[in-house]
């Protein structure tokens, strides 16, 4: 569920808004009945909040858009990927590390 600075995204809409991004995009894969996935859930919305302008922060509903889940290998969750001019170019699966471990994953790419 996205809030004013993270939005949600589906196996519709992942092409447009995060391949074809001109910004950096910061996917949280997740899902309602996860824990660890609502756990981090504020830490994202602060990351997007203070990067609004250098990164966007989406999030993917796995149970509801399987076929992207699938596509990107994604088998645990929450997995966080970067994607930059179309491509993955990080990947954290699970909450290690906390904020500062998202901060760490995005950092060399916005």
């Amino acid at each position: 569920m996205g809030s004013e600075y993270v939005s949600d995204v589906t196996d519709n809409t992942f092409d447009t808004e995060v391949l074809q991004s001109q910004l950096p995009v910061l996917v949280d894969f997740w899902a309602s009945w996860c824990a660890p996935c609502k756990a981090i859930a504020p830490a994202i919305d602060r990351i997007a909040q203070a990067q609004a302008d250098k990164l966007k922060v989406v999030k993917l509903d796995v149970q509801a858009n399987m076929r992207t889940a699938s596509q990107f290998g994604v088998t645990n969750i929450p997995t966080f990927l970067v994607v930059k001019g179309g491509q993955v170019v990080g990947k954290q699966v699970g909450t290690a590390g906390g904020e500062n471990g998202l901060k760490s994953l995005i950092s060399s790419h916005i």
